[in-house]
């Protein structure tokens, strides 16, 4: 029961900044509920997916691919550009906590020099920002390039 409440708490904040992001780009009032739906499900797949013990990098390459392709869907049945729905999805996504952490440890850093505790969080933080990063893009590109393959590019 737990998990049901957890679940429903991480859908309903996971809307707000996927919305937010889409109104920044002047995305239809009609498909803002497809990027509020879209924001709730990818973050909530990949708090599900950590949840039973998926590292956070591959549980977000596989939410970011799972938009991706229901991005896709919708995008064909309402005749509007794939990166409408996809790339407002994934901004709740990104891992501003990590990047974060990373930055003020180069700042640290920088004001009293270095230490190995201190560069092991710079490291251990700054990659694991890069390969969450790298999953959300694969895993935006992915379907296309899956569906889209034996397509002509000119």
């Amino acid at each position: 029961m737990e998990l049901i409440k957890l679940f429903i708490i991480d859908a309903w904040f996971a809307w707000i900044p996927a919305v937010g992001f889409a109104m920044v780009f002047n995305v239809p009032k009609k498909i803002l509920i497809y990027c509020a739906a879209g924001g709730a499900f990818a973050h909530s797949l990949r708090f599900l997916l950590m949840h039973f013990g998926l590292p956070i990098e591959w549980a977000t390459l596989i939410a970011s691919s799972s938009m991706g392709f229901l991005g896709l869907y919708w995008s064909r049945k309402r005749l509007i550009p794939r990166p409408v729905f996809t790339v407002a999805s994934v901004i709740p996504m990104i891992p501003g906590s990590f990047a974060f952490t990373t930055v003020v440890g180069i700042v640290e850093l920088n004001i009293s020099g270095y230490s190995l505790e201190l560069m092991q969080v710079v490291v251990e933080n700054g990659l694991r920002t890069l390969f969450i990063l790298a999953a959300l893009s694969f895993g935006l590109a992915l379907p296309s390039i899956i569906i889209y393959r034996g397509r002509p590019i000119v």
